[in-house]
């Protein structure tokens, strides 16, 4: 029988680059009852997955002496957590940390950790400026000493060399001997043996400040996801007994009402008890103009009030709302590679070992084949080691996916993990459901056609016998009145006519709602109503007649219309290429209608297997499709589709059934996330233009005799920096 698993995750502090993840997770290999490894490099942490009961100090000593320490965090929610998964985290406060201390301050999605906020504290920074110091301090000592010169500089180089030395030898030990410590190591006490201990000073000193800039520019990357979870207030406005009292944000409940002043950010996501102000939502969805908020109008936490108090009733807890939710997904799809990234990874696994073959064959073949000097080659050959440091290489995919999901995820453009983001720019065929995802997903008056009223009359006495009634009908009827500025007058004796309509008395007249059959039946309607009611139907509007006192009053018609920015959308998309398709279970006539208007493609009265098999049909012809819906009712083609796509307002199921979700629910999302996703794949290739690039020129230089050691630190220093400065590039750049 199988021992119960559990999940354990931590923060993990020194992880910086892809190399580091690749180490840590080389270490959890190796400790018996530990069956699954995630690392992330972008948002630091490390999720394992083990037997239940198992003591998790043992990992902490093997990451230690590598330069890693762990600080447990909560068990994540979602199906992937397992119950008891915190407290499965004992003895990993090992090594410096207390651990109650840890894991009562361990941060959540999204929170800083320590030393992401005081990198000028952290140990790699100590141990730079120390390193530099002592650099300094041979410089002058050997001026003043220069029959010492070398032993001088020797001791200056192992203030930065031994804890290098010291991470290797520990990672060696773990299964991984060539590691850039490593590669550094031998190529300093090299440097040494042949009487370049200056030079092997120096360049211990600037490996070390390679690593710092490395550390705060991934620190950086973080901070562009993480920078959304600062939006939300510490504390909230809560309304007990009477009176407003404030309460941290983090332990309103749902249900709890909180008052929101003027200028003052929301605390929760909720819904609009009473006040009417504009609310400023562009942190969160990138609106420019602030949105109206009334009653029953939902809130965005992290979003700011506008000119009047607002009463809202809290629907989420503080770990799930809006802004929770999405750095606690962007964060986990940062940890699923994208295919580039995994190819890499294993390239690098076969790189590093033969650098070290190439940098050997280089110090020895010619001073033994051509009698070269052996000082020249070998000092030759250690800078090849230094240049072959795979660091550039290894980060220039992770760090432009990293930052590309943190820069749609601000925007609104969810991707589940580097694989959606790479595929994303592929794609070649975007198909759309209609209602809910081209269309607002709630009818909405297009037409009055006055008869024998006026066109205000008619809606007055239609909106009478609505008045209370949750049909979207009457609910778009009730909404056109309210916009018109017109206060129907109560109904009497109001009664629903089973498939049919409604009746009742207003102002003491007999009024009828009816549907045109229905109307029809009654008494002929004439050739013009019934000419309007036709061309209406054919535009795909569902059409109401209202009989008031026997006569026929007029028609109202009514549609689904499409978003705001649908066709901009649908334009943005064949700009690019594309080729869109509606796929809809709605009549002929209706997705004609709207087809015509957007210019799209119509497949319309569809089941959900119709969508299914159209998708697959595209995809055996060979397009990359992306399907675009609702998230329930497309679920089956949103699977289908080489990447699906909710569309919606952040709902559970959005966010959980797609591989991305536009969740601000605009048409044009969908073009700028193809965009963004072109933007990051040709980001990809620059960066590794930039570690291979770099690398050959001073390969050919070092092989010249132009350049040594220093260079060669330098090259990779000074690449590492570039494609992760390159990367984070993406961060504020707008898609489309």
């Amino acid at each position: 029988m199988n021992a119960p698993q559990v999940l354990s995750r931590f923060r993990v502090s020194g992880l910086d680059c892809a190399a580091c993840a690749a180490k840590i997770e080389g270490a959890a290999k190796r400790v018996d009852g530990i069956t699954e490894i995630s690392v992330s490099v972008a948002a630091a942490t490390l999720a394992v997955r083990h037997v239940e009961g198992l003591d998790l100090s043992a990992l902490a000593d093997r990451l230690s002496p590598m330069g890693y320490t762990l600080a447990p965090l909560p068990a994540a929610a979602g199906p992937d957590a397992a119950p008891g998964a915190a407290p499965a985290c004992s003895g990993a406060g090992a090594h410096g940390h207390d651990h109650d201390r840890d894991h009562a301050a361990a941060p959540g999605p999204g929170e800083a950790a320590p030393a992401d906020r005081r990198w000028w504290a952290a140990p790699k920074t100590r141990l730079t400026l120390a390193s530099g110091a002592a650099l300094v301090a041979a410089f002058g000592a050997a001026w003043v000493v220069p029959q010492a010169r070398a032993e001088i500089f020797v001791v200056a180089m192992l203030v930065g060399l031994v804890p290098i030395a010291r991470r290797a030898f520990a990672a060696a030990r773990n299964g991984m001997p060539f590691t850039i410590e490593m590669l550094m190591t031998i190529a300093a006490v090299g440097a040494v043996v042949i009487g370049a201990a200056e030079e092997a000073a120096a360049v211990v000193f600037l490996f070390l400040v390679g690593e710092l800039l490395e550390g705060v520019a991934a620190g950086r990357a973080r901070a562009g996801i993480r920078a959304l979870a600062a939006l939300v207030p510490k504390t909230a406005l809560l309304e007990r007994a009477g009176a407003a009292v404030e309460v941290p944000a983090e332990r309103l409940p749902i249900g709890a009402v909180i008052l929101v002043r003027p200028g003052e950010r929301i605390a929760a996501d909720g819904v609009v008890l009473a006040g009417a102000s504009g609310v400023d939502e562009s942190p969160v969805t990138g609106e420019s103009a602030p949105v109206a908020k009334g009653p029953d109008a939902p809130v965005f936490a992290g979003t700011v009030n506008g000119e009047a108090a607002l009463r809202i009733r809290v629907t989420a807890a503080a770990q799930d709302n809006t802004i929770a939710r999405v750095v606690r997904l962007v964060e986990e799809a940062q940890e699923a590679r994208a295919p580039t990234e995994r190819f890499i990874d294993r390239f690098a696994r076969h790189y590093t070992p033969a650098v070290v073959a190439v940098a050997a064959l280089v110090a020895v073949v010619p001073p033994l084949a051509v009698g070269a000097g052996w000082d020249e080659w070998i000092y030759k050959g250690l800078a090849i080691l230094l240049i072959g440091c795979p660091c550039a290489l290894v980060i220039s995919t992770p760090a432009a996916i990293a930052a590309g999901l943190a820069a749609g995820a601000r925007r609104g453009l969810l991707m589940k993990g580097g694989a959606v983001l790479e595929t994303a720019r592929q794609v070649s065929v975007v198909c759309f459901d209609k209602t809910g995802t081209l269309t607002a997903g709630k009818p909405q008056v297009t037409d009055i056609v006055a008869v024998s009223r006026p066109e205000a009359e008619i809606l007055a006495l239609a909106a009478a016998l609505e008045a209370g009634s949750s049909h979207p009908l009457a609910s778009a009827i009730l909404a056109r009145a309210a916009a018109d500025g017109i206060a129907p007058a109560p109904a009497e004796a109001a009664r629903a006519l089973s498939g049919k309509g409604v009746s009742g008395l207003v102002d003491g007249r007999e009024v009828l709602l009816l549907s045109p059959r229905a109307a029809a039946a009654l008494a002929p309607l004439g050739a013009e109503p019934e000419a309007r009611i036709a061309a209406l139907a054919a535009a795909g509007k569902t059409c109401a007649v209202v009989v008031a006192d026997g006569r026929l009053a007029g028609l109202i018609a009514l549609r689904d219309e499409p978003r705001a920015d649908a066709k901009a959308g649908i334009a943005a998309l064949t700009r690019k290429g594309i080729r869109t398709l509606m796929l809809t279970g709605d009549n002929r006539a209706t997705g004609d209608a709207i087809g015509a208007a957007l210019g799209i493609d119509v497949r319309a009265e569809l089941m959900p297997q119709d969508k299914l098999a159209i998708v697959g049909a595209l995809k055996r012809a060979g397009a990359v499709v992306a399907n675009v819906g609702d998230g329930i009712n497309d679920a089956p083609a949103l699977a289908a589709a080489d990447i699906g796509i909710a569309m919606g307002g952040g709902t559970d199921v959005a966010l959980e059934t797609a591989d991305a979700a536009v969740l601000h629910g605009r048409v044009t999302d969908v073009a700028a996330m193809i965009d963004l996703s072109r933007r990051t794949m040709g980001n990809i290739h620059q960066n590794i233009a930039i570690a291979l690039g770099l690398k050959a020129v001073f390969l050919v230089t070092t092989l010249a005799g132009i350049t040594g050691l220093w260079p060669a630190i330098l090259a990779d220093t000074g690449a590492t920096v570039l494609v992760t400065l390159n990367a984070l590039r993406l961060l504020s750049a707008r898609p489309g």
